[in-house]
């Protein structure tokens, strides 16, 4: 028989800070936290199967403990009402369940979990408790294991304690670890402890001496000196805290494990409740809520039985079999890869789950042969990174049949690092399903973790049987969110486009870049010979601990920040020094030509592939906003608006005989504002083709426009790009060097000169708050979960994130759908042209001889009719014999 008791509020709060907060019920009440505890609470139910079921709650009536020590827990933050408000509801969702839940005013929910399980021990029932909290590892018995969900990597594991293994993680054993918390205290609970006593000389001195009145009997033998004179001199304090930190197992507890014998949990009352919460992906549970033991069957990770294919003619006997099955539904592939190549790939179509291991069984070639044709045969299938499949398989042209589930995980939450499929598993299928580190224990220091290849074989398998269940999944929740389009229409085929892309290159010039490092050589020598002169002495320029004493203590610069490790140098305190300070502004310098060198100049010689190109890496599910970003080497990241940094872009060349041919949205952001927005006065100036700074000036400081001077043409523009991005006065003066007053003077002239501004930026805040996010003109949905919370630079920041979301993201969009028609049409005409890179608003194709005026109307065709807006898309096109030429 066997007990699980649940730490209700410790778990409540785990969701809380791990679930989105902006998740709401029709009435805009909270509800996330109660939607995580049972997301957590399903899986769990799964793996240990009880036949009983208690939750434990803390009370809210002050407990023995606070009799004891009026402090307890006295130096807590307030709960956020937005977790409060949620304890009833949980109460509520259990009880409509038919869970039993115990709560006793004067103890708390750990007293309860000690308590029943001393006593179910007792009756010869296994145990276990589930809590978040490690206070509980000291309830751990052989018959008593603690059940503790970590987040580690972006998803959830689960630690399990029984008292053997607190032993070995700890040093000490469950009932001593009681006396070790008696020791070091808890800043959580307030629990004193002994002063001078840290975690690491408590646990010591516990191993040494067992318990606290032992090590008091004993202190002339504990060390150190000072940890053995305040065990004496604050013994009281540690008998106290002791008692508090000790978990009651004889609390006058009424309920029992026969009272929560655990029936069906799904009842139409609980149905009712979860379809009024808003609960829509927990209601698959309910699919036959007459079904007793349907937690047991439901949310089942019993996938098909993991097969490793022997021989090549197995591997294509398999890619047979699967594609003919392709035909009717999805098959779920992977493959197993990483920086030092690929290991294996496995299929799955819910009967039968194959591993084709690489290197050992297969040659790479031959596997990726066998992926390639698998594609090539038009088979439905779901992977979970597609462009890295489409490098493997060396495809061709874009197989129509193939999904992307972590694009599709994306576009329904952009905000996770990262998306690893046991926590997609989880989130959208409610199951459980073995992670990297749970199936090889730990990946840290292991060279090669795939050439076990019986583990590798459950691990591929399992998650091509979990991309095969999540693609229907999210297809769904996607369209449901009326993101269809989106990942149709622009994000499905991009990536094809990227991995184009990424696979030709972009040629560098190591001759360029070796005589681009030498001329930084020369400046940065000639930058530290200034320094040293004017410091008076030479340093190390590169430490912030010797370049403060130099600027502020010897020279006595003003604005000077101490901190812990000494003055803060950091760029935004010695910008404000430079106009006065010539050193600085030569530190300044110094500082980019040194990241010039080692980013750029040597950076990019040894990113040099073997052909002579740099590969970046592209990458489509980084930035919540929609836009694009590239890695290994960033080339999005290359420096444009200084001289020196743009000359970096001679040593990119095209093939020989061939050109370069740049194009670049003109103001892509303005427009889209000016489009979003409905303002007359700003799309009449784009119609009319002005310069929309010097007409925006014209307006703010009520001048002609031919009275505008250039000052006034780059206050404007600042204004211009910083409504963009949601400014605020004091981050417009600081870009400025005006006043605050002056700068709010400026955006106050600036929504009177654009009047229909102001109210769309609030409408767009106003929206967002009351449905949790921001929209693009495409609809891809920005969540922002900063504007629920208490804190007031938090929900500013998510106010800002409101404003600029909608523009920045539908610039996105357009740049994206834009990149697809470019790389569609060339391949239409045929043209051997190629689309090489993207870095923001800007494409750069490598243009065949005679192919030049083609690729341009290419460009104006598919650039300008992305998308229809009240105002022209205009796009500037340069060409060139290098990058630097053609932009």
């Amino acid at each position: 028989m066997k007990l699980v008791l649940i730490d209700g509020y410790s778990m409540l709060f785990r969701a809380f800070y791990g679930m989105p907060s902006n998740l709401t019920d029709s009435e805009g009440h909270p509800t996330g936290a109660v939607y995580g505890f049972l997301t957590m609470l399903f899986p769990m139910l799964k793996t240990e199967q009880p036949d009983a079921l208690i939750v434990a709650l803390d009370s809210n009536a002050p407990t023995f403990r606070h009799e004891k020590f009026a402090a307890y827990k006295g130096t807590r933050k307030p709960t956020p009402v937005e977790l409060k408000s949620q304890f009833p509801l949980l109460r509520e969702v259990l009880d409509s369940m038919g869970i039993c839940r115990v709560e006793k005013p004067g103890y708390e929910g750990d007293d309860i979990l000690g308590t029943l399980s001393h006593r179910a021990e007792e009756k010869g029932y296994d145990v276990t408790i589930v809590s978040g909290d490690r206070d509980n590892l000291q309830l751990a018995t052989d018959k008593v294991k603690i059940y503790m969900p970590k987040t580690k990597a972006g998803h959830t594991v689960v630690e399990e304690y029984y008292a053997a293994d607190v032993k070995e993680a700890y040093g000490v054993t469950p009932v001593e670890f009681i006396d070790v918390k008696a020791l070091q205290g808890d800043t959580a609970d307030n629990i004193p402890g002994v002063p001078g006593i840290g975690e690491k000389t408590a646990a010591a001195i516990i191993q040494q001496f067992h318990t606290v009145e032992n090590a008091h009997e004993h202190a002339d033998e504990v060390k150190p000196p000072r940890a053995a004179k305040n065990i004496v001199d604050y013994y009281d304090q540690a008998l106290l805290s002791k008692d508090l930190a000790t978990i009651r197992t004889d609390a006058p507890i009424e309920a029992d494990e026969e009272q929560a014998r655990l029936g069906n949990i799904f009842t139409d009352e609980a149905l009712e409740l979860y379809k009024k919460l808003g609960f829509r992906r927990l209601l698959h549970y309910f699919s036959d809520s007459s079904d007793e033991n349907n937690i047991k069957q439901e949310g089942s990770a019993d996938f098909p039985a993991p097969e490793k294919a022997e021989g090549l003619a197995a591997a294509q006997t398999v890619l047979f079999y699967f594609t003919e099955k392709a035909r009717e539904a999805p098959v779920g592939i992977t493959v197993l890869s990483d920086a030092k190549g690929t290991y294996g790939m496995a299929f799955s179509d819910g009967i039968r789950s194959v591993y084709l291991p690489v290197f050992l069984d297969f040659s790479e070639d031959a596997a990726a042969e066998a992926l390639s044709g698998f594609f090539a045969a038009g088979s439905k299938c779901a992977s979970d990174d597609l462009k890295r499949d489409f490098h493997f398989s060396a495809v061709e042209t874009d197989p129509a049949g193939a999904e992307d589930v972590t694009i599709l995980a994306y576009l329904i939450d952009p905000l996770p690092k990262e998306y690893p499929f046991d926590a997609l598993a989880q989130t959208y299928l409610h199951i459980s399903v073995p992670s990297l580190e749970e199936i090889w224990g730990s990946t840290r220091g292991l060279k090669d973790p795939f050439t076990d290849t019986e583990k590798a074989c459950v691990f591929a398998c399992s998650r091509a049987e979990t991309n095969r269940r999540l693609l229907p999944v999210l297809l769904s929740e996607v369209e449901e969110q009326g993101m269809a389009g989106l990942y149709r229409d622009v994000e499905r085929p991009l990536c094809f486009t990227l991995f184009s892309m990424e696979k030709q290159g972009i040629y560098a010039d190591p001759d360029v870049l070796k005589e681009y490092g030498a001329h930084l050589d020369t400046e940065i020598a000639r930058l530290e010979k200034a320094i040293y002169e004017a410091a008076g002495e030479e340093f190390n320029i590169n430490s912030p601990k010797q370049l403060g004493a130099i600027l502020f203590e010897k020279m006595g610069l003003p604005g000077g920040k101490k901190t812990k490790t000494g003055y803060s140098t950091a760029a935004d305190v010695l910008e404000k020094l430079a106009p006065e300070a010539p050193i600085v502004h030569d530190i300044l310098d110094y500082r980019t030509y040194t990241k010039l060198k080692s980013t750029y100049a040597e950076g990019l010689l040894s990113c040099i592939a073997a052909d002579g190109h740099i590969h970046t890496t592209f990458q489509q599910t980084v930035t919540a906003t929609g836009r694009l970003s590239s890695t290994d080497p960033n080339l999005q990241n290359i420096p444009i608006r200084m001289a020196l940094g743009k000359e970096i872009r001679r040593a990119f060349l095209p093939e020989e005989g061939w050109t370069f041919t740049d194009a670049d949205y003109s103001q892509i952001e303005l427009r889209v504002l000016a489009h979003m927005s409905g303002d007359e006065n700003l799309i009449n100036a784009y119609k009319s083709d002005a310069d929309i700074h010097r007409a925006t000036a014209a307006l703010v400081f009520h001048k002609d426009p031919a009275d505008v001077t250039d000052l006034d043409r780059r206050r404007a523009k600042a204004v211009n790009f910083g409504i963009v991005y949601g400014i605020s006065s004091f981050g417009l003066g600081e870009n400025l060097h005006i006043s605050r007053a002056e700068a709010e003077e400026y955006i106050e002239n600036y929504y009177l000169a654009y009047p229909k501004l102001k109210e769309y930026l609030d409408r767009l805040v106003s929206d967002a708050k009351k449905c949790g996010y921001a929209l693009t003109m495409f609809g891809r949905r920005r969540p922002i979960p900063e504007l629920a919370q208490k804190n007031f630079m938090t929900r500013q920041f998510g106010e800002r994130v409101a404003m600029n979301s909608p523009i920045q993201g539908t610039a996105a969009d357009i740049m994206k759908k834009a990149m697809v028609g470019v790389f569609r049409a060339l391949q239409d005409r045929k043209l051997k042209s190629r689309l090489l890179l993207q870095v923001h608003d800007e494409v750069l194709i490598e243009t065949a001889p005679g192919e030049e005026e083609a690729v341009k109307q290419v460009l104006l065709d598919e650039m300008q009719g992305a998308a229809s807006l009240s105002v022209p898309l205009v796009i500037d096109i340069e060409t060139g014999t290098n990058w630097y030429d053609a932009k």
